[in-house]
């Protein structure tokens, strides 16, 4: 365990995956209807035979085949795709019978046909970009926010504080990470370590791969609430936030969040007091540049991916 590993961003895959599963279930209403019904708009674009196919591929029960989600994912959504596209066709034939009552033209997939695969490929690109590309900053911000819990777990009281404080759905009994599971089963890592995926798109269990030969995964879901969906909006609301950004005080808040910290800490590191800190930071929340997720006694604010760029764009201006 002292091997274990907190994933570097999301996974793109693991959340079109799980996002698949949600899709077509009712599971999570106040925090995924809104995304449930914008996805479905924009999915009604896609051709039937694709959107059929994802569908079929990740059913919202039951198990799914392990090559939907290579490791070479956490590289991005293309290298992904493309490590999907390589799998060999023992492995495709094997991993295609976990679906149960898998329809029958399903058959040249699991057979590796070319054609079958690169549909694959096309699917899961539209897939993405219908129904996670438009919430992707908001997916990063409240991973970005996890990490920073972890990080800080980590620091306080090492591998052992961070296994201890995964959440309800995990307990840390050493040397065994319990977690409940719809199967009975054991996953031994003998000496691999784990790698730790925090997700948006995980509903209350955690999930790892069927297959206890590959290399160790567990994926879980990240503390968040009804309001982390809304997408970047160009103009409107946002653009008059982010004008408002632009004073001193807002901007050393925004630099004393960089990194990751309460509303004390940003409150001393800008010199500001806790109450205008608060209030800064409120509107950074609005203009989506911070993120801001409960650490058990206390609120921790990080600077989104839309922050960070705007963070090294003025650093780039300042040199």
């Amino acid at each position: 365990m002292l091997r274990t590993r907190v994933a570097a961003a999301p996974d793109p895959l693991w959340e079109t995956v799980l996002s698949l599963n949600l899709l077509g279930t009712r599971q999570g209403r106040a925090v995924f209807d809104t995304w449930r019904a914008q996805a479905r708009s924009r999915l009604r674009r896609l051709p039937l035979r694709q959107l059929h196919l994802v569908r079929a591929l990740a059913p919202p029960r039951g198990n799914f085949p392990d090559f939907l989600n290579p490791a070479e994912a956490s590289r991005g959504l293309p290298e992904g795709i493309e490590a999907i596209l390589s799998t060999s066709r023992r492995r495709l034939r094997e991993e295609m019978t976990v679906l149960a009552a898998a329809p029958s033209w399903l058959r040249p997939l699991a057979d590796g046909e070319p054609s079958a695969l690169e549909t694959l490929g096309q699917a899961l690109h539209r897939y993405f970009d219908a129904a996670l590309n438009p919430y992707w900053n908001a997916v990063r911000a409240q991973i970005e926010a996890d990490r920073a819990v972890r990080a800080r777990e980590l620091l306080r009281g090492g591998v052992d504080a961070l296994l201890s404080t995964l959440g309800p759905s995990l307990r840390w009994r050493p040397p065994v990470l319990e977690t409940a599971y719809p199967l009975d089963r054991d996953l031994r890592l003998h000496g691999r370590g784990i790698l730790l995926v925090p997700s948006v798109f995980c509903w209350q269990t955690p999930i790892t791969l069927t297959d206890p030969g590959l290399p160790p995964v567990l994926v879980y879901p990240v503390a968040r609430t009804h309001h982390w969906w809304p997408p970047q909006r160009p103009g409107g609301p946002a653009r008059t936030t982010l004008e408002r950004l632009l004073g001193n005080g807002r901007a050393a808040v925004l630099r004393a969040l960089e990194d990751g910290c309460t509303t004390g800490e940003a409150a001393r590191r800008a010199g500001v007091t806790a109450a205008t800190a608060s209030e800064h930071v409120r509107i950074l929340r609005e203009a989506e540049l911070a993120a801001s997720v409960r650490d058990r006694n206390s609120v921790l604010h990080v600077v989104t991916p839309l922050g960070l760029g705007l963070l090294r764009a003025n650093r780039v201006r300042a040199e």
